[in-house]
């Protein structure tokens, strides 16, 4: 259950390109009242609770808590939680709370949350469970078995969601094998893969270069679908990753007559993957055209679609179309912009864009913005501008992961110096190295350098 963070961002692009600071006035004061709008939301409510307008119940009460969550933050939440009255602090009320964990990626709370649970011998739910495999399957598989004993233990019957979640860890992992296997465990149990499910396996059959068995499942995709958008959308982006301008083409041509927003996201995404850039902005100028403000998030597909192309300065004007247009921007926007430079080789353009981004508005940017330029930094083996994305990651609230500290190590790695410390700051935020990472750890033990180079003296 993935959230966007609170806050909001009114920047004119083109100011962020040229470094410039027209408007800025106004655009702060569009952000003023963004935030007081949401202020007022939750002021609303704590006056209908206070007043007793309304005669609350868990599920109103646990309403309030995700808004405070998503506003004010996980610790307000938990502060919250206090002033519910105890007859009201069911499971409703923790899951909730446990599910804003997971939006904010945050292991250690979410742990405590769900033992808090077990503690107030709550009936353990699947939905729960789906919580932690959701974030154990992007911060650490590892775990994921332990929660699949659990629910065994506790006689929590897997749900499609279940599944769907463990047909993609596997296939993250490029264990084909495996993937098919939780399939034939769904179903055996009566579950019938939905079209998402569908969806991401020919995704990752598609990764894997099993080319017949992705073909068989957009065929099951499709069948009599095709009037359907969602399954256009989903059809659009898995048809290019095979390859297939063609069927692109004939499913586009389906929502061409009468698109919507999505479905064009969805085109301009597939003919980026073929490379078929001008067939990309053909579908970018049908959206303009379709008397609806765009939005940062309509932008950026094509802005990303020029990132991974390195077209430097088509990704500039389009840009500088966003500022001129007033276009509100946010996380998204900000990683294809970093991704741009990056992909351009202008890693400092991209960095300062980013500190930008951090320093000028209250949402946080994209772990994978930050990971992007880090990763072009430990590549060139610059320690000191690897750390620092290191401890800017850590000032905007990400917890440490597996990947940063191996990204970091490679930074030395490629520095060829020592990394002193790095074993404890990784047992400070409880991290085990895997093979990788262990391998990586050995080349830059500063002990086994010094006994090297004294054996060599």
């Amino acid at each position: 259950m993935e959230g966007a963070h609170g806050g909001s961002l009114q920047l004119g692009l083109a100011s962020v390109y040229s470094g410039s600071h027209g408007g800025k006035q106004e655009l702060m004061e569009e952000d003023r009242r963004r935030e007081e709008g949401k202020n007022l939301t939750i002021q609303l409510s704590e006056w209908l609770e206070a007043k007793k307008q309304l005669d609350f119940v868990e599920r109103d009460y646990a309403s309030r808590l995700d808004l405070i969550s998503k506003v004010r933050g996980l610790q307000r939440a938990e502060s919250y939680i206090e002033k519910i009255p105890k007859s009201f602090r069911g499971e409703v009320i923790y899951r909730t709370l446990l599910a804003n964990c997971v939006a904010d990626n945050n292991v250690k709370k979410a742990e405590v949350v769900f033992n808090k649970m077990k503690d107030l011998e709550f009936p353990m739910t699947s939905f729960s469970c789906n919580q932690l495999l959701l974030l154990y399957k992007r911060l650490d598989k590892k775990k994921i078995a332990d929660v699949l004993l659990l629910m065994e233990k506790e006689s929590v019957k897997p749900t499609l969601f279940t599944y769907k979640i463990l047909i993609d860890t596997k296939g993250q992992s490029n264990d084909i094998a495996g993937m098919d296997q939780i399939v034939e465990t769904m179903k055996a149990e009566g579950i019938e893969p939905d079209i998402n499910t569908l969806a991401v396996l020919a995704r990752h059959y598609a990764s894997g270069g099993l080319t017949e068995k992705a073909e068989a499942i957009l065929k099951e995709m499709e069948g009599d679908n095709l009037k359907d958008r969602f399954t256009c959308r989903l059809l659009l982006p898995l048809y290019a990753q095979l390859g297939k301008a063609d069927d692109v083409r004939r499913v586009w041509k389906i929502c061409e007559s009468n698109p919507w927003l999505e479905d064009c996201m969805a085109a301009i995404e597939a003919w980026g993957k073929l490379k078929k850039i001008e067939e990309a902005e053909a579908v970018f100028d049908t959206m303009s055209k379709m008397g609806k403000k765009l939005s940062s998030r309509h932008y950026s597909v094509l802005l990303n679609v020029y990132a991974s192309q390195k077209m430097l300065t088509k990704g500039k004007d389009l840009i500088k179309r966003m500022g001129e247009s007033g276009c509100r921007i946010g996380p998204m926007t900000w990683d294809a912009l970093v991704k741009l430079y990056v992909e351009a080789g202008e890693v400092e353009k991209a960095d300062s864009i980013l500190h930008k981004a951090t320093q000028q508005n209250q949402m946080r940017p994209m772990f994978n913005s930050f990971m992007a330029i880090m990763e072009q930094y430990a590549k060139r083996g610059d320690i000191h501008n690897s750390e620092k994305m290191f401890h800017r990651m850590r000032q905007s609230g990400y917890v440490a992961r597996l990947r940063q500290f191996q990204t970091l190590t490679q930074a030395y790695i490629n520095a060829k110096a020592p990394a002193y410390g790095i074993r404890e700051r990784m047992k400070a935020d409880n991290i085990f190295p895997n093979k990788t990472l262990a391998s990586q750890l050995a080349q830059v033990d500063a002990f086994r350098r010094t006994a090297m180079s004294d054996l060599l003296d």
